[in-house]
């Protein structure tokens, strides 16, 4: 992992660029971290990405999570059924 400066990497782009395929780069303003370039090897992973940052997404995992701490959740096989019994 490399960390460096809003200013060297708007002076090396590309070469950031290729450095984040052997890792992330990390970049910094005032020394604090501001952003990270990651490799992105396909479309889906990209969509992923972006879905995890999605603040949308992000409040229907947290609810989610909520119920299951609440609740205990609901068992793998029995999960499957209502899945297979909506589907149908």
């Amino acid at each position: 992992m490399k960390i460096v400066s809003v200013a060297e990497v708007k002076a090396r782009f590309s070469a950031y660029l290729k450095a984040s395929a052997e890792g992330p780069v990390v970049v910094t303003r005032y020394g604090k971290p501001v952003a990270v370039l990651l490799p992105v090897e396909d479309e889906e992973e990209l969509e992923r990405l972006i879905l995890v940052y999605t603040p949308r997404f992000r409040t229907i995992l947290n609810t989610a999570r909520q119920q299951i701490r609440e609740t205990g959740g609901v068992e793998h096989k029995e999960f499957w059924q209502k899945v297979e019994a909506e589907s149908t």
